[in-house]
C-alpha cells in the first residue's frame, strides 16, 4: 500500500507545504501527498524535483505545479494562469478547466487539461506535450518552438502565431491561424501520435478527425520588402 501524507492548507501556509515538498519528502517512502483546502491559492507543489503522486484536492491559483521535474500532479478543480509553468517532465493534470498561459515555456513532460483553456495556453512551448479535453482560447501556442498541442475542441483566434517547430492538432473549429501557421495534411504519424497522446492523456476521441498545424517557415528569417506583413 503506498505512503500516503495529508497536507491541509487550512491549517498550513502554502510556504510549509512547499517546504516540505521540497525538504522532507525527497529520500522519504511517501508515494503521494494529498494536499486538501487549496482554496485557489497560488503556487502550490511549485519546483517539485522527485518521483511522487500529488493531489490538490480542490479549486487552485496561479503558477500551480511550475517547474515541475518527475512529480505526477493533479489538480481536482480549475486553475488559474500559468498552471505546469516551465515543466520539464513528469506530468500535470487538472480536472477542471484552466486560465490564461497553461503550460507556458514548457520543456518536456505531459500536461492535461481536462475541460478548457484560456488564452495562450503552451505559449513558447519547447519540447512539452499538451492535450485540452476542451477548447483553447486565443493566441495559443503563440511562438510555441517545440513540442505538440492537441485540442479536442475548438480553438480561438491567431492560432499558433508565430510557430517554430511545435505542431497543433484540432479536433474541432479553427476560428482563425496566426502569422506563419498554417493547416497541413494530416498523415499516418500524425494520427499515430495523436492516438498515442490521448491514449497517455486518458481522453476519449478519434484521432482521424484532428487537423495538423504547422509553421509555415517564412518568419524563420528577416524579409525588409515584408513592411512587417506576413
Amino acid at each position: 500500500m503506498d505512503r500516503v501524507k495529508q497536507l491541509d492548507l487550512a491549517s498550513l501556509s502554502v510556504r510549509e507545504v512547499n517546504q516540505f515538498l521540497h525538504g522532507e519528502l525527497p529520500g522519504s517512502d511517501i508515494q503521494r501527498v494529498e494536499i486538501s483546502n487549496p482554496n485557489g491559492m497560488h503556487s502550490i507543489a511549485a519546483g517539485l524535483d522527485c518521483e511522487v503522486a500529488v493531489e490538490i484536492l480542490g479549486h487552485a491559483g496561479y503558477f500551480i505545479a511550475g517547474m515541475n521535474q518527475l512529480a505526477r500532479v493533479t489538480v481536482r478543480g480549475n486553475v488559474g494562469w500559468s498552471v505546469a509553468e516551465n515543466i520539464m517532465s513528469g506530468s500535470v493534470r487538472v480536472k477542471g478547466h484552466a486560465s490564461q498561459c497553461a503550460a507556458s515555456s514548457g520543456h518536456g513532460g505531459l500536461v492535461v487539461i481536462e475541460g478548457d483553456a484560456s488564452s495562450r495556453c503552451g505559449v513558447s512551448m519547447k519540447g512539452c506535450d499538451i492535450v485540452v479535453g476542451g477548447s483553447v482560447g486565443h493566441f495559443s501556442a503563440f511562438m510555441a518552438q517545440a513540442g505538440t498541442l492537441v485540442v479536442c475542441g475548438d480553438a480561438g483566434p491567431n492560432l499558433g502565431d508565430s510557430l517554430y517547430e511545435a505542431t497543433i492538432y484540432v479536433q474541432g473549429k479553427i476560428h482563425s491561424l496566426g502569422a506563419d501557421a498554417r493547416q497541413e495534411e494530416m498523415e499516418g504519424a500524425d494520427v499515430e501520435r495523436v492516438s498515442r497522446l490521448l491514449a497517455d492523456a486518458e481522453i476519449d476521441c478519434d484521432a482521424g478527425q484532428f487537423k495538423r498545424v504547422a509553421s509555415a517557415r517564412s518568419l524563420y528569417h528577416w524579409n525588409a520588402e515584408a513592411h512587417q506583413e506576413y
